[in-house]
C-alpha cells in the first residue's frame, strides 16, 4: 500500500501512528527517565497526540472483524508502576472531571500513571494491530481508536496534561 492509496494509508492516519509509536516507546523506556525530563517529553507528545486523535478519519466498521489486544495485565502494570516511581509523591492529583463525580461532593484522587498506562493500553493495541494487520483489521483499529479517543482516552489525556503541568511549572515550597 502506498501513501494516500487506502483509507488506512492516508496522510492523517500515519502521523497519527508516528505520535502513537513515540508515545508508547517513551512510557516503555520511562524508568531510564528523571522526572523532571519525563515530564517535560510527556508534555509534548501528549498535545501531538490529541491533535492527532481529533484528525483521525471517519470510517466504517466491520463488526466481524475481531481484534486481538497486545497489552496484557503485566505490560499494563509493568508501565503504571514505572511511571509512578518517576512520578514519585507527584503522580497524584485531583481530578473534577470523572465519571464517579457525579455521585461526589469533593474531587477523586487519581494517579497521573494510571492515565498515562490507559492511554498507552489502548494506543499499544492500536498500533500492534495497524503494524501487522490487513487493511481490514487496519480499519477496524482505527475505528476503536478513534472511538476510545472520543468517549473514554482523550478525556483522560486532557485531565492528566492539566496535573503534569502543575508538576512542571509548580513552585517547590523550600520553607
Amino acid at each position: 500500500m502506498q501513501l494516500g492509496t487506502s483509507p488506512v494509508m492516508q496522510r492523517d492516519v500515519l502521523e497519527f501512528v508516528t505520535v502513537a509509536v513515540q508515545y508508547c516507546a517513551f512510557l516503555e523506556s520511562a524508568e531510564q527517565k528523571e522526572r523532571e525530563e519525563f515530564v517535560d517529553t510527556i508534555l509534548k507528545l501528549l498535545p501531538l497526540l490529541y491533535l492527532k486523535g481529533l484528525l483521525l478519519p471517519q470510517m466504517e466498521a466491520d463488526e466481524d472483524v475481531e481484534l486481538e489486544d497486545a497489552v496484557t495485565e503485566e505490560n499494563y502494570d509493568i508501565i503504571r508502576n514505572n511511571v509512578a516511581f518517576v512520578m514519585g509523591e507527584k503522580d497524584d492529583y485531583l481530578d473534577v472531571f470523572m465519571e464517579d463525580m457525579k455521585y461526589s461532593e469533593s474531587p477523586i484522587l487519581v494517579t497521573i500513571s494510571e492515565n498515562l498506562a490507559d492511554i498507552y493500553q489502548d494506543l499499544k493495541n492500536f498500533v500492534s494491530v495497524y503494524r501487522d494487520g490487513t487493511e481490514e483489521t487496519m480499519t477496524q483499529a482505527i475505528v476503536v481508536c478513534k472511538e476510545n479517543f472520543e468517549t473514554y482516552w482523550g478525556q483522560r489525556l486532557v485531565n492528566v496534561m492539566r496535573a503534569l503541568h502543575e508538576v512542571r511549572f509548580s513552585v517547590e515550597d523550600d520553607a
